[in-house]
């Protein structure tokens, strides 16, 4: 009985958890699992990051992407979740343009070149409870690529940052996937230098959106960790 016991806790604990495999640009998704999305290590355990100082904290991948995606600035993306979307805590978008002579199919991501685009804020449910965009569903909530972003191949990166233990040191999970995709019908602005971040630098396990309870927090009182977000 024991023994049973504990491969139900272990599968209610991978059921629990995610992992983000398809790019979706404007309601049609990428044809495969990991087809321009970097496979991440956590594909089988589904397990997420608890330490924001990792290098895993970037991407998270395993191996690149054999595709890139084309994605129109202005279009709406999002992820499809391998699992419900269970816990509590935000989603945030970045992106990252990669330099004049690489791709985005081998291009590593780092330096302080990642900047935010999207990120949500919980509010209260009709029962009162603290939630998040997109909770409890299977996909994560949208947001859309600036119509003002240059031209030209970026990694696109998801995260969502679960805060159901947050209440203790480094017990946030962080949850998360890039993809390579190249972004065309753009424009011509780009945020400075005081926008952009490195990862892992843009994070500390302390930060106010990190190490925080959940359980006793007004909703307009979070303060989602990293950058601000660019408008364009």
């Amino acid at each position: 009985m024991k023994f049973l016991n504990g491969l139900l806790l272990a599968a209610a604990a991978v059921e629990a958890h995610y992992t983000f495999p398809r790019l979706v640009v404007n309601g049609k998704a990428e044809d495969k699992d990991w087809s321009v999305t970097r496979q991440t290590k956590n594909a089988q355990s589904k397990s997420g990051i608890e330490n924001p100082n990792s290098a895993d904290i970037r991407c998270y991948s395993s191996t690149t992407a054999p595709n890139i995606a084309t994605v129109p600035a202005g279009s709406t993306i999002n992820y499809i979740s391998t699992q419900q979307i269970n816990h509590p805590g935000p989603t945030q978008y970045m992106l990252a343009r990669v330099p004049a002579g690489s791709s985005a199919k081998s291009w590593d991501g780092s330096g302080s070149v990642w900047w935010k685009i999207a990120t949500t804020m919980p509010y209260y449910d009709n029962n009162k409870q603290l939630v998040w965009p997109a909770q409890n569903t299977y996909a994560t909530h949208p947001a859309v690529i600036p119509a003002s972003t240059p031209n030209g191949e970026y990694l696109l990166r998801v995260e969502q940052i679960a805060l159901h233990m947050a209440s203790q040191p480094n017990k946030a999970q962080f949850y998360l996937s890039c993809s390579q995709i190249n972004i065309t019908n753009g424009g011509n602005l780009e945020p400075g230098p005081n926008m952009k971040v490195a990862l892992p630098g843009a994070y500390r396990s302390n930060d106010p959106g990190i190490q925080v309870n959940i359980y006793n927090l007004q909703p307009d009182s979070y303060q989602p960790p990293g950058p601000p977000v660019w408008q364009g």
